[in-house]
């Protein structure tokens, strides 16, 4: 076990280590490389941490994160409201930006139905994207989901709510250029770019499997 000759940085090198991807000697070397900075810049790097836990918001619309209850890509006139990306969280919408392809909005749903973990349809924001459905301002939807059994699964729950409405709306999942079992943020701008111009209808992809 390793020991500390100030408590202050055992707790900070204890917090660290809490992040995902932070064993005990990366965040020594974290504590210590703050440590060694000029107080106004270890000051800038926390009230940045404190502004953004305390000060964010979540799209009223989208549940994308924002700086205000509407989200930029929302608020943005030259986007196609009527086509909606569904992703998993904001990782994913991130990812699908960078790519430039995509030019309507998102819908965060906040995860993947997975029975194992104890996530069912009611743990995700789903019903104000049904909600969306039922307006009749729809055109597509396209499903941008992890290509695993989870997302698969939860691609054809909303699937088969939305069919079951009586509004008309197109829906398409991206093409199978990312390997099975690929998370969308994992993906190379090009693949993912490729896999959204390429999209599929998504009943074709269900016989096709």
């Amino acid at each position: 076990m390793q020991e500390f000759s100030s408590k202050l940085l055992e707790n900070t090198v204890n917090q660290f280590s809490k992040l995902p991807g932070i064993g005990k000697r990366t965040a020594v070397r974290l504590a210590l490389y703050l440590l060694n900075q000029p107080v106004e810049e270890v000051d800038i790097l926390a009230n940045a941490i404190l502004s953004m836990r305390h000060e964010i918001f979540f799209c009223k619309n989208c549940h994308n994160i924002s700086d205000r209850e509407e989200c930029e890509i929302c608020r943005n006139p030259l986007r196609n409201k009527s086509q909606i990306c569904i992703v998993q969280d904001i990782r994913d919408v991130i990812a699908v930006e960078n790519t430039g392809v995509h030019k309507g909005i998102y819908h965060v749903i906040g995860g993947i139905i997975s029975p194992m973990n104890g996530i069912g349809p009611k743990d995700l924001f789903l019903e104000s994207l049904f909600d969306k459905v039922k307006t009749g301002n729809i055109s597509e939807i396209i499903l941008a989901l992890p290509t695993t059994t989870e997302g698969d699964t939860t691609a054809y729950y909303i699937y088969k709510h939305i069919v079951s409405n009586p509004c008309l709306v197109k829906i398409t999942t991206i093409a199978r250029g990312l390997s099975i079992g690929d998370e969308l943020e994992y993906a190379d701008e090009i693949t993912l770019g490729r896999s959204l111009l390429n999209r599929v209808d998504f009943e074709s992809s269900i016989f096709k499997k």
